[in-house]
């Protein structure tokens, strides 16, 4: 690459990963179409994505471990139920037909965001619920089925983490977000990168650099911002976040 395109990488990757670290999702928005729109085919645009986006999850995880902002039991819990998951959608996504999949996920995460609008006070405060045997079974299967759409698919995956550990487990939004970022962000996009690489899928290493360069500053920029601001600010940047990634998903068609 030259220098512009290279520049143009970086701050895409900056951008993209600083939203989703504040938000609790959605690094896929703006750093896997570049990745396209700068000539890598989709299954190698996909795994070198995912290969980046774990650096997203480390500057997120430095910041929070900082702050002491983490839940480490429903951290770990999120880790292990999701991981199965998290393969078997990466081993899915070579053999079905991907349009028709994110117009499905583009769909659904439109539905979070009206969800989240029409909640008034969702997230705001921490209630903790659901955090029994037969509330834990629940969580592991949804969390599960969110694992599959995490391998597969380019993304969304992080924003029904977020909202799921509000809604189901009561977290506020920023419990929830912190929580998203390093089980998500960290290891579910590390094991997701390498069950898609030993699935077939290629890694394009030239342009890793300037992706993890641009992903550990914007989590760590992301985590730190979600720590200063408010959970009505986090709860609206999530809601944007779900429509423009919904009605891009729509949009590719």
């Amino acid at each position: 690459m030259d220098v512009l395109n290279t520049l143009g990488l970086f701050i895409g990757s900056l951008i993209s990963n600083t939203l989703a670290s504040l938000s609790g999702g959605g690094a896929g928005l703006i750093q896997f179409p570049l990745l396209i729109f700068l000539g890598l085919p989709f299954s190698i645009a996909l795994a070198t994505h995912k290969i980046a986006s774990v650096a997203l999850g480390i500057g997120a995880t430095i910041n929070h471990i900082r702050n002491g902002t983490l839940a480490w039991k429903i951290t770990v819990y999120v880790i292990a139920v999701g991981t199965l998951g998290v393969i078997l959608g990466a081993n899915l996504i070579l053999s079905i037909p991907v349009k028709f999949a994110e117009a499905a996920l583009g769909a659904l995460i439109i539905s979070l965001g009206i969800y989240s609008v029409t909640s008034k006070e969702l997230g705001q405060i921490s209630a903790p619920q659901h955090r029994n045997s037969i509330g834990f079974i629940i969580g592991a299967i949804s969390l599960f089925i969110i694992g599959i759409i995490n391998g597969s698919l380019t993304a969304g995956s992080g924003l029904f983490v977020t909202l799921f550990l509000v809604r189901w487990f009561g977290c506020d939004y920023k419990q929830a977000v912190a929580i998203t970022l390093v089980s998500v962000g960290l290891f579910w996009n590390a094991i997701g990168a390498v069950a898609i690489y030993q699935a077939g899928a290629t890694i394009y290493w030239p342009w890793l650099p300037v992706l993890l360069v641009g992903s550990l500053l914007g989590g760590y920029l992301g985590a730190h911002l979600a720590h200063q601001r408010s959970n009505q600010l986090i709860k609206r940047c999530f809601e944007a976040l779900t429509f423009v990634i919904g009605f891009k998903l729509l949009l590719d068609l």
